[in-house]
């Protein structure tokens, strides 16, 4: 079985995460890496604190506090926040650790040694109030690109545009608040331009596997040309620069936290006794390295960190990095500053029921960004839970065991004939294999049906977790449930009990069998509810936390197997789940609107007027072929009734050109021409995205006249 190494984005020890960073970067890869676990991947899951840089000092600083106990405070609060929402880390540590200042140190001298790090004198922002120079987030100004008057000194939190300091306009100090003077000072960077090449390499390597913002955002950078950085800061706090003519200087953060990777990696070794035990995962070819982040930090993992890596020289690069977009809440961005967020301390503080904990997961699992941005809201949290967790995945569980428990004394009924056992095994091994095996005249029509539905449906939800599909994984889970339930249903054992009680035992035994698979395929997503499933049946528990079966014991391929021995004892059945009641959330929404400070002009909610500049207009495709070199990408040609418009639309994937001819579509004709892959877009389709993350057109079900207005 292939090692896979898995890092999820170190979060800052300055304040509590919150549901935005869970559905960005830990709950994807906890997913992840619990499906690996049951197919019996060896798998090491890591991450921790990112504890240095200026964001810490300055919220110590409005605290009145040390870095030291801020971090304190925020690592301990975020690792129980994690373990409680059952983020399955094999370790999560802090690069406040010595060990980890050993490691950034040497990487630092090793690239010094090879030549890759170059000395520089360079002019800075030095506050003459406070005596000291001025890193990046120390400065506010105005933003160079966008105008936006509250812009950091590094990056615009508005825009996204990267800067040097001194290209702010109206630059303030954030410590005194008074404008800052230039000085010279001397700093260390890293020959990130020496890299352009084998980068570029690199990324189109795998420009088949990436997900498209990532390869977007990458190639972008590449194609501005990459420039030497920084990784050197005027600080107080961080790993100390170890060179004797630094005095006062620290390794940047963005370089020294991506490091903690490895030294995080090297303590769990050590914790277990085996401190050379981390090489594999990091040294050998055969490892495979994914890295899950938000789209805030695509190209730190894209592009920096592979450049150290080779820099360096004997580890491996990651061979994937999903990024998520971002989640908003209830229509708006995350925002501490205005009290508009939702942290997961606060969350468990009012739902600590584990049964809560999966619903909360289970919601944001289903509606991840994995494409573009995506949206939390109390209303669907409510709605998820008692629509699909209680109503049908609680609601087949709890049916059937309650079933068994009252006409079988809680044991697995008989199932004749046992050679039907025997072929079902053969089937679920077989698709496997890529077949697509039928099940014989034996079964009845409802049995075959269902069968070959779940069978495939494991398979089917596998391949959408080895794609980084997740919302399809979990979409594919439900849908299997539902079947389920419609299985119960048609078979009817209330009536066969009476009338054909053999078929009844029949019907109850692969309802049974169901109930264990959704003890495995549900682990990734719920794993409190598949742990409590599992008492439920008396099977030990294996919901792919780190200490869960062997390597090499493939729990997933085996779970649509008939496993549940004739005669097996069950207990006494609960119920999986709870509803969440509308006063409940209710309250969260008080809290939540009632705490929050007015949204600045900035973030207004879009106006009538603000739809209508789009210029919504029905048009009807005459025309569309593919475009050369690109996998997505097709080029339309349009009949919006008084002109033809030429579009660029990524749809290649869901639609091929002849399906498209003559289809009417909605079109946004009034957006600013853009050229892409070389080719000039008119306008832009309207499409809603697929569980799979693929678009989907919207038309209108009646016959509309081309040119008519959408609105």
């Amino acid at each position: 079985m292939q090692r896979t190494l898995i890092t999820a984005a170190l979060p800052y020890a300055n304040g509590y995460i919150h549901l935005g960073h869970c559905a960005g970067a830990y709950l994807p890869a906890d997913m992840y890496a619990r499906y690996l676990r049951l197919r019996g991947h060896p798998t090491l899951f890591v991450c921790g604190s990112d504890e240095h840089g200026a964001p810490i000092t300055i919220a110590a600083e409005q605290e009145g506090i040390s870095p030291r106990e801020l971090i304190e405070r925020y690592h301990r609060a975020n690792a129980e926040a994690f373990a409680r929402l059952g983020i399955s880390f094999d370790i999560y540590g802090r690069t406040s650790d010595p060990h980890h200042y050993a490691v950034a140190q040497g990487f630092f001298l090793e690239l010094l040694r090879k030549g890759y790090l170059v000395e520089r004198e360079e002019e800075q922002f030095y506050d003459p109030v406070a005596q000291i120079f001025l890193p990046d987030r120390y400065v506010e100004g105005t933003c160079p690109n966008c105008g936006y008057e509250a812009a950091r000194g590094d990056q615009c939190e508005r825009c996204g545009a990267y800067y040097n300091q001194l290209e702010l306009r109206n630059p303030r100090s954030r410590i005194t608040g008074k404008p800052p003077v230039v000085r010279r000072t001397v700093h260390w960077y890293f020959r990130l331009s020496a890299f352009q090449h084998a980068l570029e390499e690199y990324v189109e390597r795998h420009s088949r596997d990436w997900k498209e913002n990532v390869l977007q955002q990458t190639r972008s950078w590449l194609r501005q040309g990459l420039t030497d950085r920084p990784i050197t800061r005027d600080l107080d706090w961080g790993v100390p620069v170890p060179l004797p003519n630094a005095a006062g200087k620290v390794l940047y953060v963005w370089f020294e936290a991506l490091l903690g990777y490895i030294s995080i990696t090297q303590r769990w070794a050590q914790q277990r006794g085996a401190p050379e035990a981390w090489q594999p995962w990091w040294t050998d070819p055969e490892t495979r390295y994914i890295a899950f982040i938000g789209k805030d930090n695509i190209v730190f993992h894209t592009l920096m960190f592979p450049a150290m890596l080779m820099a360096h020289g004997g580890y491996i690069l990651p061979d994937n990095v999903p990024a998520n977009e971002f989640l908003n809440l209830e229509g708006q961005k995350f925002s501490k500053s205005r009290n508009w967020s939702i942290d997961v301390r606060d969350f468990l503080a009012d739902f600590p029921e584990p049964h809560a904990v999966d619903a909360l997961r289970y919601t944001l699992a289903a509606n991840l960004p994995e494409t573009r941005d995506a949206d939390f809201t109390w209303q669907e949290f409510a709605a998820r839970t008692n629509n699909e967790l209680v109503a049908i995945l609680g609601n087949f569980v709890n049916r059937v065991l309650q079933f068994v428990q009252r006409h079988w004394g809680g044991r697995v009924p008989e199932f004749a004939p046992v050679e039907l056992l025997q072929e079902w095994e053969r089937c679920a091994e077989a698709v496997w294999e890529g077949a697509s095996p039928e099940l014989s005249s034996e079964w009845t029509a409802e049995e075959r049906l269902f069968l070959q539905e779940l069978l495939q449906g494991s398979v089917h939800i596998a391949q959408a977790y080895e794609q980084f599909r997740f919302r399809e994984a979990v979409a594919r889970t439900m849908g299997l449930a539902r079947a389920a339930n419609k299985f119960f249903n048609d078979t009817a054992p209330w009536v066969t009990l009476q009338q054909a009680p053999e078929q009844c035992a029949r019907t109850l035994f692969v309802c049974l069998q169901a109930v264990r698979s959704f003890a495995v395929l549900c682990a990734p997503i719920v794993p409190f509810a598949a742990e409590r499933l599992y008492g439920l049946l008396r099977l030990p528990p294996q919901v792919g936390a780190p200490s869960d079966g062997m390597p090499g014991e493939d729990l997933w391929r085996s779970a649509v197997s008939p496993r549940l021995p004739v005669g097996h004892q069950l207990a006494a059945p609960q119920l999986l789940f709870a509803r969440i009641d509308a006063e409940r959330i209710e309250r969260q929404r008080v809290k939540l609107y009632g705490g929050a400070a007015p949204m600045n002009a900035s973030d207004a909610l879009a106006t009538v007027e603000d739809l209508q500049k789009l210029g919504l207009r029905i048009g009807y495709i005459v025309h569309a072929e593919p475009i050369a070199g690109t996998e997505k990408l097709l080029r339309l040609e349009v009949d919006l009734g008084t002109e033809r418009r030429q579009l660029v639309a990524g749809i290649a994937q869901r639609y091929a050109p002849e399906q498209l001819l003559g289809r009417a579509v909605v079109v946004a004709t009034k957006l600013k021409p853009a050229r892409i892959r070389g080719v000039e877009s008119q306008g832009m389709l309207l499409a809603a995205t697929a569980p799979d993350g693929t678009p989907v057109l919207l038309t209108p079900e009646e016959q509309v006249p081309a040119g008519a207005e959408v609105r």
